[in-house]
């Protein structure tokens, strides 16, 4: 595996500070948020330089009941082309779940949400990663993701479930030792005893990232500085295996870029702590680093982007398990995001965490997307998107969902203040038609029109 070094996640918010920064030898961009035909001018020029640049998908879902989408790849594909990466990386979760495999009303979730860790989605997962392999033109990471809920009749631990991922499909892994101090706090799972389960010869790089606690629950926020457990967890893993590479993520809530600077400085220590550890473990004399520690056992997948060949365990089809678990995720999304009763076997008082939760980043996306939004409703925003959300479930992206949101205001004769509801009225639109308005004087008097039925 390619040796990565010290990375940062770019972000648009910090792109300037990420140029300036001494000893960032690569960076992460959100896959999603790249046009390759328009790259960023900063991306451009760090690429200019000679850092790596590494797309990192959010929306594929390969923990999904379906087969990964072919738009989706294509665009990962192009991605990874644009930026001349050395690989890929992608989710080992569910973001979508619904319609035909169900019969029912396609839902997305919004966020990462985790797959059961059962021999049934273990299969799926297996084949979806295979699909995808096949479709990248450079290889695949998987990440490890942070979870507020378990599924309840887990046959596996995440180690186990990992390792027989790697195993049966030669996809490499990109730990976040985040969340597994994330599953640690909410799911009392012990990250030492991952670590020790993981094939960490398929490791491809470690992310690090902040969050906070709240009601004894771990928020992986993003937004928020890297505490000592994530670096301890840091430490634990970099005593076991040399890391190819490891990236700080920050999402929002920016800090000045001295104090990213420091938290990367932190990691570089937590990291030369777990060498120290390991040669110490080796030899208590000095000397150069040892191999890893993890033993010499051939990586799963050592050899290359694809699979290792046909499983016997997925090659009669997955149709079955899809189904089933098509079932149990609808089941448990629908109860996230449209109100629908917590399936058996949860946590009654964790899903209701986790659906405020998805509700929050929701509103807080659609601002984002939409910024015009707050700024037309101010305070009351947020009040009125929850108040939304709780009978609307997210069926497309978060464009279509600004609009959705914007026209039911409309429909019910919100805002109350004219003028607001006016402007309100205008860029609903302006942006709901596939290309901004005409000004010329036939398509205004259509949209005069379209406007009178509006008010009915």
């Amino acid at each position: 595996m390619e040796r990565l070094g010290t990375g940062i996640g770019w972000r648009p918010e910090i792109a300037d500070a990420v140029e300036e920064m001494p000893g960032v030898d690569w960076v992460e961009a959100v896959a999603e948020n790249v046009c390759p035909a328009h790259l960023p001018e900063s991306l451009l020029r760090l690429r200019r330089r000679g850092v790596t640049v590494v797309p990192h998908g959010v929306s594929l879902g390969l923990g999904g009941a379906d087969r990964p989408d072919e738009g989706r790849l294509s665009a990962l594909a192009e991605r990874a082309q644009a930026l001349g990466s050395p690989l890929v990386t992608e989710h080992i979760a569910f973001v979508r779940a619904g319609g035909v495999l169900t019969a029912s009303p396609r839902l997305e979730a919004g966020h990462l949400l985790p797959v059961p860790r059962t021999r049934y989605a273990l299969d799926v997962l297996c084949e979806n990663v295979r699909i995808a392999q096949e479709a990248l033109p450079v290889p695949l990471a998987v990440e490890n993701i942070a979870a507020l809920l378990a599924w309840p009749d887990e046959e596996l631990t995440e180690g186990q479930f990992l390792y027989e991922l790697a195993d049966r499909t030669g996809v490499r892994l990109l730990i976040d030792v985040a969340n597994l101090h994330t599953n640690h706090v909410n799911r009392g799972e012990d990250p030492a005893r991952a670590l020790a389960e993981l094939p960490l010869e398929a490791l491809a790089y470690v992310h690090v990232a902040g969050g906070f606690e709240r009601d004894g629950v771990w928020h992986d926020s993003h937004a928020h500085p890297v505490p000592r457990p994530v670096l301890d967890i840091l430490t634990d893993l970099a005593s076991r295996v040399a890391p190819p590479g490891v990236l700080l993520e920050r999402d929002e809530n920016f800090p000045e870029p001295t104090e990213l600077e420091r938290e990367l400085a932190a990691i570089g220590t937590a990291v030369e702590s777990g060498r120290t550890a390991a040669r110490r473990a080796v030899d208590p004399a000095p000397g150069p680093d040892p191999a890893p520690t993890s033993g010499p056992r051939q990586a799963p997948g050592a050899g290359g982007r694809g699979a290792p060949g046909p499983d016997p365990r997925t090659a009669d089809g997955t149709e079955p398990a899809r189904q089933r678990l098509a079932l149990a995720q609808t089941s448990l999304l629908s109860a996230l995001v449209a109100g629908t009763p917590t399936p058996e076997g949860f946590d009654r008082v964790r899903i209701g965490v986790q659906a405020r939760s998805l509700a929050a980043k929701r509103a807080d996306v659609v601002a984002k997307v939409a910024p015009e939004l707050p700024v037309l409703l101010g305070e009351g925003y947020r009040t009125a998107f929850l108040a939304y959300a709780q009978s609307h479930p997210m069926t497309g992206g978060y464009r279509q969902d600004a609009l959705e949101f914007a026209e039911s205001l409309l429909l019910a004769g919100k805002p109350r203040n004219a003028d607001v509801r006016r402007e309100l009225r205008e860029w609903w639109l302006d942006r709901s038609g596939p290309a901004p308005r005409s000004r010329r004087p036939a398509v205004r008097v259509a949209r005069a029109a379209q406007r009178v039925l509006l008010r009915r």
